[in-house]
């Protein structure tokens, strides 16, 4: 028997169709649920992946990095499935049940793409020198495409759990599957060692993988150090010269001096194919070259060396994928010269802002993708300040933007303009895309204790200024970036002050005014970061906590994006990241800075979600710890909880006026008496008011996820 006999005549495979990269044949027809699409691209990725790991041996950079990307999408796929087959079945009649799952894994299919084209990247061996510049000290791997996984893992996670809830035609069963996860979400389990203990494996952290996110990265600068030693031997003098000093970084110098991180200038003005192509920035620092058949950013500096050289090392020795990334230095020290060489990034923020909101364009950035922006930049500032280094001119001009191939609308986000302040401020750029005759006025993005300080001194530029280049100026500068993120307009364009006038406005604790349209989760999260106090002002690491989880609310709910102004989630982030601050970061450890490390991610949105469903039974008088309280609490306030037959179960609807009371059926006895309300209180909260006699104003919640929206039902 043929692979097509055992269709009917009309859904037999035609031999001529084309067959996918995993060898699947594409008959969507064939698939009894559109999430099971969604699920079924994901695979076609992975399996786009595994074979391209077939030739892993061959792989000339990053290889390690490589299979450990290969190895953690293989078992995400793999967790998926199983949690699939256990909690949903395909011939329940009642298809919204699936609903929840369609944009998380959307988004999975996103992080799975994104994977291969990394792969796809590091497996091309053409410009072989320019890789090794590029990718020698690349941790993209983990920080970037480990991250995406572990953020949006648990979204997928509960999205099964959400239809799982309600899915099967046996009560018992649900009833049984809901005990279960009513215990995972118990606050005895908020323990970040009886999380990897308990559900290391099921978020993709098992103790095994978190060792390899620290190796993998180690294991592909010895062997790219091997491949140097191999290379020389057959290369030209100056290409020697290059090898010679990418050992010295790879390894260090013996001596432990900064040379082993700066190279003679000849190394790169030497080269046959060494070009200057065109300025950048509006001044003399920034160049684009071509040197080794690839493009870069190249900083030039005049100045004393030597003074230099212990800050020149510190920014050569910074990776991670959200910061401009210095690759590697040369020096003239009788001429005074240095050639730093970065990546070239040529798109900023500012110019993305004033395309966005321009009237031609037919619709404003969504919210998912804005959060992503913050949340990239968030990510860049923590890993600066981990590292003691303070921005001290963050605006969007200095937040730089390339375009991510595999999304389209997304970004990979850049911070740039950080380092080397005192050669800074005797220039006029300090980034490649930095014009200051473009800011409408540099004000708006001081602080205001930054501004106090420049009317005190008379100067906003001095390098010394430790007001500047603190911790929490930075977050204020990253708030007016939100600010126009969010509205598309600089901070107090609207206004009429300017100069002397704004500045001491600002220090007096005025800020702009958001539209009514803007999301409050976000809006709040923006008035924390430019606080008047400081000390109020919340750290990158809190901000990145936040973010992530705001990310994970906006995939449960996508319908966020439509309505923005009208959806309130249960919680409040800023709340829970408070108790989080208290319950896990000691009084002791309040000033330490260090970045996140990203196997700590899933923990850190299990604990939130934790506190989510506490925070929404505190508040919610309907959730009991019986059902049969739950039923006399709509009795006492005269309202049933009724089966709308036009919306799915998960919806609720009142159609009752005050006063009157109907009686439930079984069916609704069971859905009350049901796990969902214990495990998801906050979806089922519901608020009464009286506007007129004859309509009721009530906050339902949408079944996917743990949000609350405002809709109309009229009364009777």
């Amino acid at each position: 028997m043929g692979i097509a006999d055992g269709f009917s005549s009309d859904r037999q495979i035609p031999w001529s169709l084309p067959v996918s990269r995993l060898g699947f044949v594409k008959i969507n027809r064939l698939l009894p649920r559109p999430e099971m699409e969604q699920f079924r691209q994901v695979g076609e990725v992975l399996g786009s992946v595994k074979a391209l790991m077939v030739l892993q041996d061959e792989i000339p950079i990053n290889k390690r990095q490589c299979c450990l990307l290969l190895e953690i999408v293989s078992l995400a796929f793999t967790l998926i499935s199983t949690s699939i087959k256990h909690n949903l079945r395909l011939e329940e009649k009642n298809t919204t049940k699936w609903k929840a799952l369609d944009q998380p894994l959307r988004e999975l299919h996103r992080v799975f793409r994104e994977a291969e084209v990394y792969i796809r990247h590091c497996m091309d061996s053409r410009d072989w020198w320019a890789k090794v510049i590029s990718l020698h000290q690349n941790k993209d791997c983990v920080e970037f495409h480990v991250h995406n996984l572990l953020c949006n893992f648990p979204a997928v996670v509960e999205a099964i759990e959400t239809a799982g809830e309600i899915s099967g035609l046996d009560p018992d069963e649900m009833q049984k599957r809901g005990v279960l996860l009513r215990k995972k979400y118990d606050r005895e389990l908020n323990d970040p060692k009886v999380f990897a203990l308990r559900f290391g494996e099921q978020y993709l952290v098992t103790k095994e993988l978190c060792k390899r996110f620290e190796s993998a990265w180690r294991e592909d600068r010895w062997l790219l150090s091997e491949a140097i030693k191999e290379r020389r031997k057959e290369e030209s003098k100056n290409e020697n010269r290059l090898g010679d000093f990418m050992l010295k970084k790879l390894n260090g110098s013996p001596s432990g001096t900064n040379d082993a991180m700066l190279s003679s200038s000849s190394v790169l003005i030497g080269s046959r194919d060494y070009q200057v192509r065109r300025r950048l920035g509006g001044g003399s620092q920034f160049k684009e070259i071509q040197w080794l058949g690839e493009s870069f950013l190249m900083r030039h500096l005049i100045a004393e060396i030597e003074p230099l050289k212990p800050e020149i090392r510190t920014l050569l020795s910074l990776s991670h994928p959200n910061i401009l990334q210095y690759l590697c230095g040369f020096c003239d020290d009788e001429r005074k010269e240095c050639f730093l060489v970065m990546e070239l990034v040529s798109k900023d923020l500012w110019t993305h802002i004033k395309e966005s909101s321009s009237p031609r364009r037919r619709s404003p950035p969504s919210i998912p993708l804005i959060v992503d922006i913050m949340l990239q930049i968030a990510r860049g500032m923590e890993y600066l300040h981990s590292n003691g280094i303070f921005h001290g001119d963050l605006n969007p001009k200095n937040v730089l933007l390339k375009s991510r191939s595999s999304l389209e609308g997304y970004f990979h986000v850049k911070v740039s303009g950080f380092g080397l302040s005192s050669v800074k401020d005797k220039n006029t750029c300090s980034s490649p895309s930095h014009d200051t005759t473009n800011l409408i006025n540099p004000f708006i993005w001081y602080a205001p204790e930054v501004l106090a300080e420049e009317e005190k001194q008379g100067s906003i530029s001095s390098s010394s200024s430790k007001t500047k280049y603190s911790e929490k100026a930075d977050v204020y500068s990253f708030s007016m970036i939100c600010f126009e993120l969010l509205t598309g307009k600089v901070p107090f364009e609207d206004g009429h002050l300017q100069g002397d006038t704004m500045a001491r406005n600002i220090i007096a604790g005025e800020r702009p005014l958001f539209p009514f349209a803007s999301p409050k989760f976000l809006v709040n999260l923006t008035k924390k970061c430019w606080a008047t106090d400081p000390a109020s002002r919340p750290s990158f690491s809190s901000i990145c906590r936040i973010l992530r989880y705001i990310k994970k609310f906006l995939v449960m709910n996508p319908e966020c994006d439509q309505q923005p102004e009208l959806m309130i989630p249960s919680a409040d982030f800023c709340d829970i990241e408070n108790g989080f601050q208290k319950k896990f970061l000691a009084a002791a450890d309040t000033g330490n800075l260090s970045a996140t490390l990203v196997s700590q991610i899933p923990f850190q949105m299990f604990s939130y979600r934790i506190s989510e469903i506490e925070r929404t039974q505190r508040r919610s008088p309907i959730v009991s710890e019986s059902t049969s309280d739950a039923g006399s609490f709509c009795r006492e306030e005269n309202l049933s909880v009724i089966e709308d037959h036009q919306l799915p179960l998960g919806k609720i609807a009142v159609q009752e006026k005050l006063g009157q009371s109907a009686p439930r059926s079984r069916r609704e006895e069971l859905f009350l008496q049901g796990n969902l309300l214990q495990l998801r209180p906050e979806k089922y909260l519901l608020q009464v008011c009286v506007r007129d006699s004859l309509s009721l104003s009530i906050i339902s919640p949408f079944s996917c996820g743990s949000c609350i929206c405002l809709q109309q039902f009229q009364g009777q």
